[in-house]
């Protein structure tokens, strides 16, 4: 682990997953920019622990070095959570921060929350209140014990609240906001590689995305951790690529998957650019002219709705409902036959319109910066008010 910096009273900010890191760089940004924020401190679990994709990412971002890498690496859960817990406690006691920052569902985002609520510390946590209602997600579990947990919650969707209230937790701790991830898409666009660059240096054929394409991001253990399960998705993806041309930056556990269950010999013939994870500006150049995308991923039914790309998620359920009320999402299970027809309609009429939901505008973290400020502020001037 690394040496850990003295910065006293500051806000600890987690990351450990590559999620967090979009939502955590326009927020350390906002923080710098607003005068009552105490100095921000940056701390990488190091759950998510490519070094070479993490530098691609950081720096897409403009996401600054962290001040501590706790380097956890993989495991499973328990095991992954036990090591972020020990190793977030050092830095705990030795910086006392006056709050720590989470976001979303990450085993990070719980472990970092429980040692600190034990230790006095206010937990805030940054996307809170969505869900599945699939307590079989080892996401869900975490996004539960975090809310149950925080001091101060900021949600990106007014049914969040709802989900909260249900659950006990007061309105006057909840703060509606909007949605990170779309701050760092806004950030992101005008610098977003073309997709011809994005498989170029891939070594892959640039012709496939000179017209109409789709993409494919899987990675749910319910999608591609059973040779079952794997092999229906293949199918799907095998069908829709006859439809129109894929590129499928593999998950490593997707890519993984497909060899210890010998299966890629049935994407072969197929019109699929199978390449590896994106960076950043890589994965937006290609959302953005995306015809459709396929995905199990909660973000990215965010990042489409927010672009307007009709997105197919191959899930039983979602955590951000408003995607599919409001935006263009379509929850379609693994049912080959209703996705092909979605293909069809997509790409006969473009498919599902949306619109982006309230508050997903760009300015979450400035919003969330000034508020916090305040709210810190409050708690010093009652701290030093005489019983």
């Amino acid at each position: 682990m690394d040496a850990i910096p003295r910065k006293p009273r500051s806000v600890l900010c987690i990351v450990g997953a590559r999620p967090n890191y979009m939502k955590m760089a326009p927020l350390l940004r906002a923080f710098a920019a607003e005068p009552a924020m105490p100095p921000a401190m940056l701390v990488h679990t190091g759950q998510h622990y490519d070094p070479a994709l993490n530098d691609r990412l950081f720096a897409d971002l403009e996401l600054p070095p962290p001040d501590v890498n706790l380097g956890v690496g993989s495991g499973s859960h328990a095991v992954q959570t036990a090591e972020v817990m020990k190793r977030i406690e050092p830095v705990i006691d030795e910086t006392a921060p006056s709050c720590v920052v989470v976001v979303g569902d990450v085993n990070s985002t719980i472990a970092v929350g429980l040692v600190a609520v034990k230790k006095g510390i206010p937990v805030v946590h940054v996307e809170a209140g969505l869900r599945s209602f699939d307590r079989t997600m080892p996401e869900e579990i975490n996004r539960i014990l975090t809310d149950a947990i925080s001091s101060l919650l900021y949600t990106t969707e007014r049914g969040a609240h709802d989900n909260l209230a249900k659950e006990g937790i007061a309105g006057d701790h909840v703060r509606f906001v909007g949605n990170l991830m779309i701050d760092s898409l806004h950030a992101a666009l005008p610098k977003a590689v073309a997709p011809a660059e994005a498989l170029r240096a891939e070594g892959a054929d640039p012709a496939l995305v000179a017209s109409d394409f789709g993409i494919v991001t899987l990675h749910r253990p319910s999608n591609v951790d059973t040779p079952e399960a794997l092999a229906a998705v293949i199918d799907i993806v095998r069908q829709a690529s006859a439809r129109v041309p894929l590129v499928w930056p593999i998950h490593p556990r997707t890519r993984a998957n497909l060899d210890r269950f010998g299966l890629r010999s049935l994407l072969e013939g197929a019109r699929i650019a199978l390449v590896g994870p994106q960076g950043y500006l890589q994965m937006v150049g290609l959302m953005q002219r995306a015809r459709l995308v396929l995905t199990d991923s909660g973000g990215v039914q965010e990042e489409t709705t927010a672009l307007g790309v009709p997105c197919l998620t191959l899930r039983d359920n979602t955590e951000r409902p408003i995607t599919v009320e409001q935006g263009t999402n379509t929850l379609v299970r693994r049912d080959a036959a209703q996705v092909m027809r979605l293909v069809d309609d997509i790409v006969a009429t473009g498919g599902k319109r949306g619109r982006a939901p309230e508050l997903w505008d760009g300015r979450t973290a400035p919003r969330i910066a000034a508020d916090l400020a305040r709210w810190l502020a409050d708690r010093n001037t009652a701290a030093r008010v005489p019983a």
